[in-house]
């Protein structure tokens, strides 16, 4: 079997599982009662979900930036704002993972670097990822959804779970940053590369060797990149999905909409469905319900919320073009010369 042929099976798979929960999604609602939800939706809150969206990407970019600087690649934010966008484009037919090289590919023509590039956009990921996970476990331990479907002598028990699965990811999030234990991890995994071609084998003690450089960067540094990506979630993340469940009509504390956003993105790294479409509906169809919240309207912020990534591929799509009428205007210049 090519590997052109089982890219398309994957792909295909994808698509068949964001149909099916789509189709689920689906059942549940009301046809009357959600489209009630759309004719009374507060249709100005959606300018803010949009605008929100892309001042978290840009803090992303900054984010980022003070990434490739630790590795030497300098990449001005406009720029690296301008790959995110146009990763969005390509995340509406490719999983997160997949969709990250077409930015991964953007920077290192940029920079000329692509091992630099791979372990600066593997650190960042980390590090935001991390800052999610700590952000809704911090959530979860705070308004405990469970104290509403569990009895009383069962309420403590998600807290718990939760602070040492918080607990975990801090001593995990330490080792690896460490210069001490970090070493030795990487180490390890480098050990781990031995069985593969000697080409891919080169390739991952490269990034490696450049991931070792940021076990030595220093507490201060990690601070840094973490402080940036635990404030661009709790403030801009939090903000984004407040405005799409004003927008909606749905009714939640703050502290729920903190560990949505974070499980919401979480599950968005597992590449089972086409732009998280499905995912995202039945993980907030499915869970606001326990708070009261109608299908229609998590179904609607669930809408919103996707429109905001169409807004951001919208932006890339005009960067796509513009960077093909430059690149088109330059090989025309050339044939002239």
């Amino acid at each position: 079997m090519s590997i052109q042929t089982k890219r398309l099976i994957r792909f295909l798979a994808r698509i068949l599982v964001t149909i099916s929960l789509l189709v689920w999604v689906f059942s549940r609602v009301d046809v009357d009662q959600f489209l009630l939800a759309v004719k009374t939706a507060r249709w100005h809150y959606l300018i803010g979900v949009w605008v929100l969206t892309a001042a978290f990407f840009g803090v992303q970019s900054i984010a980022l930036q003070v990434v490739l600087r630790k590795q030497g690649c300098e990449v001005s934010r406009a720029n690296l704002f301008a790959a995110s966008s146009v990763t969005a484009l390509y995340s509406l037919v490719l999983p997160s993972i997949l969709s990250t090289g077409v930015k991964w590919y953007i920077l290192k023509k940029h920079t000329g670097k692509g091992s630099n590039v791979l372990s600066s956009m593997l650190y960042n990921q980390f590090s935001l990822l991390f800052a999610m996970i700590v952000l809704g476990l911090l959530a979860l331990m705070l308004t405990n959804p469970s104290s509403q479907l569990l009895t009383t002598n069962s309420k403590w028990l998600l807290p718990v779970v939760c602070g040492g699965l918080l607990a975990a990811m801090i001593l995990i999030y330490w080792l690896l940053a460490n210069s001490r234990t970090g070493t030795k991890i990487t180490e390890a995994l480098g050990f781990l590369l031995r069985p593969f071609p000697r080409h891919f084998h080169q390739k991952g003690q490269d990034v490696l060797s450049q991931i070792a450089a940021f076990q030595k960067a220093g507490l201060r540094f990690h601070l840094a990149i973490a402080t940036i990506n635990i404030l661009d979630g709790l403030l801009v993340g939090t903000l984004i999905y407040l405005f799409a469940a004003r927008s909606a009509h749905v009714d939640v504390a703050l502290g729920v909409l903190v560990w949505l956003c974070a499980i919401v993105f979480v599950l968005g790294k597992v590449p089972i469905s086409v732009a998280n479409l499905g995912v995202r509906e039945v993980t907030l169809v499915g869970l606001l319900a326990s708070y009261g919240v109608r299908t229609s309207s998590a179904l609607l912020m669930s809408m919103i919320l996707f429109s905001s990534l169409i807004f951001m591929a919208a932006i890339g799509a005009v960067y796509q073009l513009y960077w093909s009428w430059s690149a088109a205007k330059n090989t025309a210049a050339k044939n002239l010369e």
